[in-house]
């Protein structure tokens, strides 16, 4: 699955590609794949963390000041979706980017697993600010709902801040880290996409991708 998101990365030609991990069975996949692999502490606390530490390995320097983290669970990513996420960027004020795509019926409205994003595109918008996100359908009343599709493109200072924040009191009860951006003033801008890719939450999800990973061969 790692080298599927790999190449879908690959794909999207937005800048060099690294996957950030733990364990060295997943580096040496990557590496075997012709991919950059960067080995982190295993103790770190949230994705975030690890591709902050990651980047210090892989540009102290500092010579790129944005950072797209797309997570291995999505293996039907499509590049476009990376290229779409840096569009929130545009906006100054911007310090996070992410995708979101409408919520298709009730089962993932209701479904914990899927993320929803409490924002409002006005007209034929393709951008919003994320106001809050939820395991539960927001916001209440007639309209669209909106599927989080959990990657991000960080301003690199705007990363280096929230991993120096402590974990918050929404993120906590939510369980989902970007609510401590949100509970710190930080600014998360929505791109909209038509489709959620299919991402692996639940052992269903899993054998839903080994079946679509056959049927592709």
């Amino acid at each position: 699955m790692i080298v599927h998101v790999l190449d879908r990365a690959r794909a999207a030609d937005v800048g060099p590609v690294a996957v950030a991990t733990a364990e060295r069975e997943i580096a040496d996949v990557v590496e075997r794949a012709g991919g950059t692999a960067i080995l982190t502490d295993p103790g770190l606390p949230s994705g975030s963390d690890r591709i902050w530490q990651a980047l210090q390995k892989l540009d102290p320097a500092g010579r790129y000041d944005t950072i797209i983290n797309l997570q291995g669970d999505l293996p039907g990513v499509e590049p476009a979706c990376l290229r779409a996420v840096l569009r929130p960027l545009d906006d100054p004020s911007t310090d996070i980017a992410t995708l979101v795509a409408p919520v298709q019926d009730r089962a993932e409205a209701i479904a914990e697993s899927v993320v929803k994003v409490a924002c409002a595109f006005p007209d034929k918008a393709t951008k919003a600010r994320a106001l809050y996100f939820s395991r539960m359908p927001i916001p209440w009343g007639h309209g669209p709902l909106w599927h989080h599709v959990g990657i991000y493109a960080y301003r690199r200072a705007a990363l280096a801040r929230f991993v120096s924040l402590p974990e918050s009191a929404l993120e906590k009860r939510e369980k989902l880290e970007q609510l401590r951006a949100l509970e710190a003033g930080m600014t998360i801008g929505c791109a909209r996409i038509e489709t959620a890719p299919f991402g692996v939450d639940t052992p269903a999800d899993l054998e839903r991708a080994r079946v679509l990973s056959g049927a592709g061969a």
